[in-house]
This record gives C-alpha cells, structure tokens and sequence, in this order.
C-alpha cells in the first residue's frame, strides 16, 4: 500500500508540477524582466547610475545629462508593461531594439569593452554588456508566446 501510495504521489507530481510551472514561467520571466527594467531605469532616473559616463561615452552626439534619464524613463516604462502584459509585440520590439543599441559599446568604445584588444576577454563593462543578449533571448521568448491576433 505505501509503494502505490508513493507511485500516485508521484505520477501527480509528474502531471502537476509541470503544468503549474508552464502556467506560471512566462509571467515570472515578464516580471523578472520588469524588475530589472524597473530598477535600472530608477538609477538612471534618479542619477545613481554607474553607467552614466559609459552610456554618455557610447553615443557622445547626445547630451548625456538629458539622455541618461530619458533612457531610464523609457525603461522604467517598458517595465510596467512587461508586467501588465500591455501591448507585449511593441514593448518586446522596444526592448529588443534597446538592448542591441547597448552592443554599441563594442564599437564605440572597445578598449573599455575588452582587456587589451582581445575580444574573448571581456571587461566589467564588456561583461555588464555582453549579457544582455540573456535579456534580448528572455524577450524573444516572451515574444514567442504572446497569442496570435484575434
């Protein structure tokens, strides 16, 4: 009796577990998007970025004092509406474009990127940059699973 008690719990476990996690992995990767949209928007905003000065070098034809906080304002938006779920097609092209606009450091500025020229070894900031394309990869897949227009 406790083996069949075992294999039932099991075989829910089985059949549950996976439904519940499928159920709730997209809105927790919209959320965790949010959050890390929302907070460094906040410190863009707020001027506690420590990227003020590597954004400001990378595209130094726009005034850094006034870019910077519109960038976290853009950012801070893209957050509230990856976790409202509102209009995800814009809000996921925006965010895609975003964060390919940030690979900009490696043309701009690549000896801030990469240790001595080299691109296998990347800098702070080359890392800081260079995982974005985890964030870019998260969005396609929120992407991927937004319903079909009606």
């Amino acid at each position: 009796m406790h083996t069949h008690t075992r294999t039932l719990q099991q075989t829910a476990t089985r059949i549950a577990l996976p439904a519940l996690t499928h159920r709730a992995s997209l809105r927790l990767l919209r959320w965790s998007l949010g959050l890390v949209f929302v907070w460094f928007g906040a410190l863009k905003i707020t001027g506690a970025t420590p990227v003020a000065a590597l954004v400001g070098r990378t595209v130094p034809f726009l005034d850094h004092h006034w870019f910077v906080p519109a960038l976290g304002i853009f950012e801070v938006v893209l957050a509230v509406a990856l976790v409202a779920g509102w209009q995800l097609r814009w809000v996921v092209a925006a965010m895609v474009a975003h964060l390919c606009g940030t690979f900009l450091v490696f043309v701009t500025q690549p000896n801030v990127a990469f240790q001595h020229g080299n691109p296998l070894l990347l800098t702070t900031e080359g890392e800081f940059v260079f995982k974005n394309i985890v964030l870019i990869t998260a969005g396609l897949v929120v992407a991927t699973k937004i319903p079909p227009r009606a």
